[in-house]
């Protein structure tokens, strides 16, 4: 299962884009260091992976990561997003108790914070319609917010 992860950095006016890797990372802080290894105040990292799911992060100077899952049921099939969703506790008793050997079952609402990117162009509320948008991939939600926020044609300069 392969992922595209990258930060995204606002340095004065311009959008720097950098392709990182997540395979070290075990928690929410691990994916907001790898973002804070790129030299700015504004960082986004943004993840997809497989068509199924996207994650914003954004890191502010070395403030704790804001973190918004568009689907909490990719939880059950993909480890990244287990971590993410496990670590938000948004899920609280989504764990199936019937029988031990059952796998967690996570809701497939989007979960986090998706307030993440109000100053950028996109409200909670639209980045909520925007994710429940039928036929709306998870990469479309990202690239959508990106034009909101101005950095598209970095994250394009990336994904080509």
């Amino acid at each position: 299962m392969t992922y595209f992860a990258a930060v995204l950095a606002r340095v004065a006016e311009t959008w720097i884009v950098t392709e990182v890797s997540l395979d070290e990372c075990e928690s929410i802080d691990d994916i907001a260091d790898v973002a804070r290894d790129v030299d700015a105040e504004l960082r986004l990292l943004v993840i997809e992976q497989d068509d199924e799911y996207a994650v914003i992060a954004r890191v502010d100077g070395d403030d704790e990561a804001r973190v918004y899952l568009s689907d909490g049921h990719a939880a059950d099939g993909y480890p990244l997003a287990a971590l993410i969703a496990d670590e938000l506790d948004e899920i609280g008793g989504s764990e199936l108790d019937a029988e031990e050997d059952v796998p967690p079952a996570h809701d497939s609402m989007p979960f986090g914070d998706p307030s993440v990117l109000e100053d950028l162009g996109t409200s909670a509320d639209e980045l909520l319609k925007i994710t429940a948008r039928e036929g709306t991939l998870p990469i479309d939600l990202i690239v959508a917010v990106c034009e909101r926020a101005g950095c598209a044609e970095a994250l394009e300069s990336v994904r080509t």
